[in-house]
This record gives structure tokens, C-alpha cells and sequence, in this order.
């Protein structure tokens, strides 16, 4: 008797969405707690949670979004118990091994953001390698964040800034930006984090000063198609101001006497071509 086949399941499409942000940054937070609920060690969730990173870039790229970023590792999670180091160095570099050629074929360009240093020279060598075959790939960005913390990216801009010499009078947002591991990539739109924690976690800390947010209590395993479908909705019904208004919230200038504000020359650009 022939076993009938399970059909996969069919992908709904992607919402008509009023905005899409163009780059979508996510701390994936809960993969231990996952695993705990099912009694099992949490390497277990952290193997889980990687093989969910497929299915997000993939509804993330059905949206038309430009930049992914993921952050997989901190430079905090050092103190996480040795095993527990070990397990999630060798799960990127089945993620590389397993994913690389599938992001190539999908034109998905891979950027590491962190310092690679402190990792086995073979799996630096997995990282470049994967970098370099996909680096002529435009159909999207997607950025690991591994071993990376946000003051320490800053902290390293500011002493590139030193070493270089630039007068203080030249020391500006911009001078900053481009000495960040993010340099060529734009402020993340929306930051999204998993597993109920509402903070950032040293994550982003620069470039995330106007994102907007998104929390949610599903754990990282677990964050399917339907709660992607979620956080860009409720991106796509935000009113993103920058520090400013929109026209429909200005008080009309006969009512107070004076327009709002300076002049838009006058106001700072921020790194990613909004002022303030």
C-alpha cells in the first residue's frame, strides 16, 4: 500500500502593505527557553532557531525588503557557558556550509557585522569565503551580527576617528556612520525582537535611533510566516515623524503665530537622509 505524501504547505502572499521598510533588523531571543519547554538542553532551540532563518529571509524577500540583519551572537554571550560557546560556533558554520549557496542562487549577498578574531581560523576562512562568493548580489543584504556589541562599534569608530586625525570641527554624524561595521548599509526601519524581552540588548545602539520597534512573546523557533505578516502591518500603520511633524498634526500657522520649526537647511541630516 503506497504511503500517501504530506503536500507542503501553501505560502500565503504577502499583504498589500500601504510601507515596507527597507531594512528589518531582528534580535532572535528565546531559542533556550524553547527548548527548555520541551525538556531538551538548549542547543537544541539554537539548532531550531537556525533552521528557521531560511523561512524569514524568504517571506522577508517576498515583501521587497532590501536589508536583513540578524543578530546571532553578542559579544556578551562569551559568558554563556563553554559547551554552549562551542555549540553555537559550530551551528554557524553549518549555516554557512548548509545556506551559502542558497543565498547565492537567490542573489542574497551575506555581510558579517562583529569582530571575527576571537573565531577558529577555519571558521573566519567559512565567513570570508561565504562573503566573497556572494558579494556581487543585489537582490538583498542579509547581515549576521556575530560576536558583535554596539559600543564596541562605537567605541572602535571613535578611535579610528582619533588615530586618523580628524580636526574636531570635522567630527560629525556622518564621520561617525562611516567608521561603523554598518558603513553602506541604511538605518534599520524596523527592529524586531522575539521571545517578550523589550530591549535592545547592545544591539544597533547608533543606527537604531529612529527605528521603529516590535516585540513579540513568540520565541525565536517559532516565528513563522504569520508573525512576519504581523510586524510589517503594524509598521505599515505607523506615523514615522523623525523629531518633526506631518503636515496633518502642524497647528495652522494663523492659529500660533508662527511656522513651525527651522528651516529644513538648518536642521542636522541624520546617516540615513532624514534631519531630525
Amino acid at each position: 500500500m503506497r504511503t500517501a505524501t504530506r503536500a507542503k504547505p501553501e505560502v500565503p502572499p504577502p499583504l498589500a502593505l500601504a510601507a515596507i521598510p527597507a531594512h528589518v533588523a531582528i534580535i532572535m531571543d528565546g531559542n533556550g527557553r524553547w527548548a527548555k519547554q520541551r525538556g531538551r538542553p538548549r542547543l537544541f532551540g539554537h539548532r531550531a532557531g537556525t533552521e528557521n532563518v531560511r523561512r524569514v529571509i524568504e517571506r522577508f524577500g517576498d515583501y521587497g525588503v532590501k536589508y536583513l540583519t540578524l543578530f546571532a551572537f553578542s559579544t556578551e554571550n562569551w559568558d554563556r557557558p563553554r559547551y554552549e560557546v562551542r555549540g553555537l560556533m559550530s551551528l554557524l558554520s553549518r549555516f554557512l556550509k548548509r545556506e551559502t549557496q542558497h543565498l547565492h542562487e537567490n542573489r542574497i549577498r551575506l555581510r558579517h557585522l562583529g569582530d571575527l578574531n576571537p573565531l577558529s581560523p577555519r571558521l573566519q576562512q567559512e565567513v570570508r569565503d561565504a562573503i566573497e562568493l556572494t558579494c556581487n548580489n543585489r537582490r538583498m543584504t542579509l547581515s549576521i551580527a556575530f560576536n558583535y556589541g554596539g559600543r564596541a562599534e562605537i567605541v572602535e569608530a571613535v578611535r579610528r576617528i582619533v588615530d586618523e586625525g580628524v580636526p574636531a570641527n570635522e567630527i560629525d554624524e556622518q564621520a561617525i556612520s562611516s567608521r561603523l561595521l554598518t558603513d553602506g548599509l541604511p538605518d534599520p526601519d524596523l527592529i524586531i525582537r522575539t521571545a517578550g524581552e523589550m530591549r535592545l540588548s547592545n544591539f544597533l545602539l547608533w543606527q537604531g535611533a529612529y527605528a521603529e520597534f516590535c516585540f513579540t512573546p513568540v520565541y525565536w523557533p517559532d516565528f513563522d510566516i504569520k508573525h512576519i505578516d504581523e510586524a510589517l502591518l503594524t509598521f505599515s500603520r505607523r506615523t514615522r515623524r523623525f523629531g518633526g511633524l506631518p503636515p496633518h498634526e502642524v497647528d495652522a500657522s494663523a492659529a500660533n503665530g508662527h511656522t513651525n520649526g527651522r528651516h529644513s537647511a538648518e536642521r542636522p541630516a541624520l546617516s540615513n537622509g532624514h534631519r531630525a
